[in-house]
Parts: C-alpha cells; structure tokens; sequence
C-alpha cells in the first residue's frame, strides 16, 4: 500500500458559456417512470467523475470539444430520456419528462499539461470546481438537467472530460455504456454498438409487493436519527492509497488456505477492518460495509444486453467493533463473502417492494462504509478519437464510500487507485493500521 502525496497545482481554467446540447434529430415526447430501484433515496444525488485524455498524433488539428459536442448531439438520439426532465409523483415517484430540453455543454480551456498533474492520476484533484464548473441553478434533483459535461483542453493536446449525471437516471455500467456510445459516434459510428435498452419495468416492484429478506442495509427508523456513533466531519482530509498486486498479494497471507477470495473482497474486508480500527469507538457498538453490487446478472434471464438503468443492489455485513478489529483478517473476509452472496433475483424483488412500500428510504449511513468497485465498469475503455482516457474516477474522496479506481503503471501491470476521507487525526491512525497490516505475521484462528 502507497499514500499518494497531495497536490498543490495551480493553473486557470478559461470557459465559455454553458449551453445546451439538444438530441440532433427529433425524438419522442413521453413520460417515461424510473424504475423502483432507480428512484430510491440513495440515488437521488448527482455524481461527479473526470477523464483524462493524452493528446494524439493523429487527430492533430481536431477539437476535442467540438467532436464531442457534435457525437453528444447524435448520442441523445438514441439515449433521448437524458435530454429530459424529471418530474415527482405520487408516493415520490420519479419520471422522465422527455422533453428534448437538452443536456448542458461546457468548453473551457485551462494553462496546464497533462504531465503537470504528475506521473500518478489520483483524486483530489487540483482545481476541480473549474474543470467541471456547476452551473448555478442547474443542480437540482427535479427540472434540472440530467447531465452535465465539461471539455477543458489542455496546453500538451490532450484535453479532461468532465461529467456531472443525475444518479437516478444510470449506475456506472449505464453511464460507461452512454458514453462508450458517444466515444463509437465521435469515431464515425452511425448507431452505437450497444442498443440502449430502457425498460424499467423489469425492475419494479411487484404488485402485491413481498418483503422476503430482512434488508437490515435499508434504514427502518423514519422517527429520528439512526443510532451510532457519527464521525466528525470537521477537518476532513482526502487521501488516495495506490495498491499495487504485490500489495494484494502481501494480504492473501491471511487468507485461510480453503476459502477463495476476489481482489474486491480481501481489499474490502482490510479496508474496513483498519478503518473501524481507526475511529477508536465503543467495541459494543456495530459498524457494518455496504458492498454495491451490480445484479444484472442475478436475474434468469439476466436483464437484456444495453440495460442501462440502476441494477445494484446493496448487500451488508455487519459486526461489533470488537469482534471486527480483535479478529484476524479472515474474519472480516467471510462477512464481505456472505454479503455479496445475499444478491439473488429474490433479493432485488424483495429490495424493490421494501422501496416502495416503506417510502424509497436511503441506506443505512451511520456506522457505514461504503465500497463500489470501479474496475469493471468499462469507463477507462471510452474512446472519443483520442485513444482510452489515462485516467478515470471520481472527482474528489466521499467520507462514507470508497471507489476502486483502476490503473496501470508504467510496465502496464493493474494497480487500484482507493481514495478515502476521514477526520485527520482518525487517517493517522487509519495510514498506521494499514501499514501494520502490510507487514504483520497472519494469524490462524477467526472467531466466526
């Protein structure tokens, strides 16, 4: 494990005026109801991600801006609910107004190279509220627009592609879908590659809705505040810890030799482990991980090819702080496995009936941590002509949720980017927890 040092660059970002980009053709004018998992109170958020791009010999002479402008234009043909609005209904319901109003368009141009942001990309990254300028009054939930981009270029040719979407319109693998369509335009293609599916009524509630798990990763309390303990959120600091496969490889040691493990679940379970170790709260109380889970898999048959609405599921460990930091390692790891196992067709119903009939509530926040892997989501594979992005992930570091961000180094070998936020002194203690685990001797016996 590597702590990625802060950056301090400091350049100007020059941009013109917002303006919305309209699909090219005329589409249809209809309301379209998300689906019930698309609706639920913890999407209803806008997410942030940026893009870096190289420069490249052979669109010399070509505007990144331009090319982009002109593919999105296209693009809304086919993805035309995004150039809408949402509206609310009864029991908060949320609908697609397709009014072709359009999605905002940004081009700037900023006085710094791609080499300036140093040989790692990592958020936070310098300057963000200028490569992906939020247009005031544009970021509302309901009649706002749905989507918002920003194309910066850079002085070495290469330029940032900046996104700012409306999280109840599309999870990862939908959005990298939207733009993967965008890129395949931007290069010539006349249709995308990838049909998008709308169909959100396969992830409705049914109609005499069945709540068959317990779903303790919802919140039940609609009466007052979770109980728990809350973590400060004064002096925040954002780090980003770069774990290369020799890193992964040093915490399979305390992997028990009959039990088969994914680079997301020893990460997620060591992550969690020196993280509740760090805040130093009453070992009586419960803390639990929220793994986010892509279920387009789950269903017989599994949703159709180019679905490209929200399909997660949020599966959840949980255990006392006691027995989660005094146990070894394979403790932690079993709870991350019997999580994600509990993400079955059955699972999704029940989470879509629990939705609906308890009001959308969000997911359980206080004493959470929440992990989402990137790696596969496909975004570092968009290509606008300018070849794959060196980068791609988040803008900044949440104090509730990690992102696994992928990455290569420089002999091409996979590493994961995690970016983490917590009160200064609980990071101390968090760097110190995550370097004793680096180098610790495994220990045999968990107390499951």
């Amino acid at each position: 494990m590597a702590l990625l040092p802060s950056k301090s660059l400091v350049f100007t970002v020059r941009r013109q005026e917002a303006e919305l980009v309209v699909p090219c053709e005329p589409t249809p004018h209809e309301c379209k109801p998300l689906s019930d998992v698309d609706d639920q109170e913890g999407h209803r958020f806008h997410v942030r991600g940026f893009h870096f791009h190289q420069s490249n010999l052979s669109m010399k002479g070509q505007d990144p801006a331009k090319v982009i402008k002109e593919a999105l234009a296209k693009a809304l043909v086919f993805y035309y609910p995004f150039a809408g609005r949402l509206r609310e209904g009864p029991n908060r319901k949320l609908i697609v107004d397709c009014t072709g109003e359009g999605v905002l368009f940004i081009e700037a141009d900023a006085d710094v190279s791609l080499v300036d942001f140093g040989d790692e990309l990592y958020p936070p990254f310098p300057c963000a509220e200028e490569l992906l300028y939020d247009v005031p009054g544009s970021n509302g939930l309901l009649n706002s627009p749905l989507l918002l981009i920003q194309v910066t270029r850079l002085k070495c040719g290469g330029f940032i592609f900046a996104h700012r979407f409306n999280h109840t319109m599309a999870d990862g693998t939908g959005l990298s879908q939207f733009m993967t369509a965008i890129g395949e335009i931007a290069r010539g293609a006349l249709v995308p590659s990838t049909p998008p599916v709308w169909e959100r009524h396969l992830l409705s509630a049914r109609d005499s809705p069945l709540i068959t798990y317990q779903h303790e990763e919802y919140s039940h309390n609609t009466s007052g505040p979770e109980n728990g303990t809350i973590i400060p959120t004064d002096n925040l600091v954002c780090c980003s810890f770069l774990f290369r496969q020799s890193h992964i490889s040093s915490l399979r040691r305390f992997v028990p030799h009959n039990l088969r493990c994914s680079t997301f679940d020893i990460l997620s379970a060591c992550l969690w482990r020196c993280r509740t170790k760090a805040l130093e709260v009453d070992p009586n109380e419960d803390v639990r991980l929220i793994c986010i889970v892509n279920a387009r898999f789950k269903f017989k048959p599994p949703l159709p090819l180019g679905y490209y609405g929200n399909a997660l599921g949020f599966p959840m460990a949980s255990s006392s702080i006691g027995k989660l930091t005094q146990n070894p390692l394979a403790y932690a790891l079993k709870l991350v496995k019997q999580a994600k196992t509990k993400v079955t067709e059955e699972y999704m119903k029940s989470t879509m009936d629990l939705l609906v009939t308890r009001g959308r509530p969000n997911v359980k926040l206080v004493g959470s941590y929440i992990v989402s892997d990137l790696t596969r989501a496909k975004f570092k594979e968009v290509d606008f002509g300018w070849g794959e992005a060196v980068f791609m992930g988040p803008e900044t570091c949440w104090e509730l949720i990690s992102f696994y961000i992928p990455s290569k180094n420089k002999k091409g070998e996979d590493e994961i980017i995690v970016p983490v936020c917590l009160p200064a002194s609980i990071m101390k203690s968090f760097v110190k927890e995550l370097e004793d685990m680096m180098k610790d001797e495994p220990t045999v016996h968990a107390d499951i």
